[in-house]
């Protein structure tokens, strides 16, 4: 039974998709089977795995239309293991294309139905926006990752992402776990990361990941040679720290 993976925060810049690939990448590295959706319009997380999003004809679009199944809009990527349901700039409709339809929350959930079995990981990398796109993705999610940058306005909007995660929980999905708050882009120079890393694991405890994502050149390069952290540089502090959170998830799953 395959498990599915929101990774969402409001906040744009906060890594999510850097989040979203490599956690995939690592995973797959790892010998599990994952599919990754991109349901952000920036598809940033297309062209990172070296998906030409231009010449993309059916994506999570098509999907949360339900104008096409999710197996036709698979496809290969860069990363070993890894399959993507990519996105294209027309997933920028999709909120005002919903609006009026019935279960509107629940278009991913029943697309992904068919295939859910066929992978031990299904990762979605959300928009940064609490719209129908997010909210499709956490009905349809079994848990979420919420990466949290280690900077001053780090807390801020959590509480409004939590409130929107009890609020799905006791609408739409009751089964809908927080898998963990991620910390990014943390630097031990900085005595601000220090202090935001003590504040986040003082208030939220068990639900912070033991892995801390370290800032890293080599996890800026890697998007634009539209390769993982792990293809790219697999020696890197980068790669070394989402392989642990992959092993992190994998553990907690067993």
């Amino acid at each position: 039974m395959g498990k599915i993976i929101a990774v969402a925060n409001q906040k744009g810049g906060v890594g999510k998709t850097t989040t979203s690939v490599n956690l995939a990448a690592s995973l797959g590295a790892l010998e599990k089977k994952v599919l990754l959706i991109d349901a952000d319009p920036q598809a940033n997380a297309s062209s990172g795995l070296g998906i030409d999003v231009d010449n993309v004809v059916i994506g999570t679009y098509e999907i949360l239309e339900h104008s096409n199944t999710p197996k036709e809009a698979i496809v290969e990527c860069s990363a070993p293991n890894v399959s993507i349901i990519p996105a294209h700039i027309d997933l920028v409709a999709i909120e005002i294309e919903l609006v009026d339809k019935e279960n509107r929350e629940y278009m991913l959930k029943q697309s992904l139905a068919s295939i859910k079995d066929e992978y031990d990981y299904i990762i979605i990398d959300c928009a940064p926006s609490l719209g129908l796109l997010t909210l499709n993705a956490l009905t349809a999610a079994d848990s979420v990752i919420i990466p949290i940058q280690c900077e001053y306005f780090a807390l801020e909007g959590l509480g409004k992402l939590l409130n929107t995660i009890k609020s799905v929980q006791k609408i739409h999905n009751p089964d809908l776990d927080i898998e963990g708050l991620l910390l990014t882009m943390y630097d031990s120079r900085l005595r601000l990361s220090n202090q935001v890393v003590e504040e986040v694991q003082k208030h939220f405890n068990n639900m912070v990941f033991n892995t801390i994502i370290q800032r890293n050149v080599k996890l800026s390069e890697a998007p634009s040679f539209g390769e993982s952290i792990i293809n790219y540089d697999a020696t890197s502090k980068g790669a070394s720290n989402y392989l642990n959170l992959a092993e992190e998830i994998i553990q907690k799953n067993k």
